[in-house]
């Protein structure tokens, strides 16, 4: 019976190890850090290629000035890169959430995402929304904070990111 078997394996998800979930996020973070990072070198090099030239033309004044290192072109850049950083998130970790309930690193050890109260595949906003906070937080130095919580949350081991989106992650 399909149903029968749809309750089986919802009643039967259980918080994920903390070492497959460490092993797993590593796996994305390696996939994500290489796919923004291709992103990255052309646009550091512009960017790097700008701030030469406004050195030499400085330089080149015989007078003391200031020269600004983040200007319009330089904000661009960093824009960019922080739009490839969120677009490549969306697909790479929010998009495989909500269509399969796992990224790639969560596929190799056997781990899924799954919502807190329904233990279906998250939605495609709850997916966006745990991206989100992970994102972010990771960007700024609390990032290390939210994915430490999950060794003191009890009984489902979440992360803020998983409570920001009402999910955990099965194992």
């Amino acid at each position: 019976d399909p149903f029968q078997q749809m309750v089986r394996a919802q009643t039967a998800a259980r918080p994920a190890g903390l070492g497959k979930r460490f092993a797993a996020r590593l796996v994305d973070n390696l996939v994500l850090g290489a796919a923004v990072g291709a992103v990255a070198v052309p646009l550091a090099t512009r960017g790097l290629d700008h701030i030469d030239r406004k050195i030499t033309a400085a330089k080149q004044t015989g007078e003391t000035v200031t020269v600004w290192l983040l200007d319009a072109t330089t904000g661009a850049l960093l824009g960019a890169l922080l739009a490839a950083f969120l677009v490549l998130g969306f697909l790479l970790e929010a998009l495989p959430t909500a269509k399969w309930g796992r990224t790639l690193g969560k596929k190799l050890f056997g781990l899924d995402v799954r919502d807190i109260e329904s233990h279906d595949t998250p939605t495609v906003g709850a997916a966006l929304r745990r991206w989100l906070v992970y994102g972010v937080l990771g960007l700024l130095v609390i990032g290390v904070a939210n994915v430490l919580w999950c060794l003191v949350d009890r009984p489902w081991r979440q992360c803020w990111h998983d409570k920001a989106a009402r999910t955990f992650v099965a194992g």
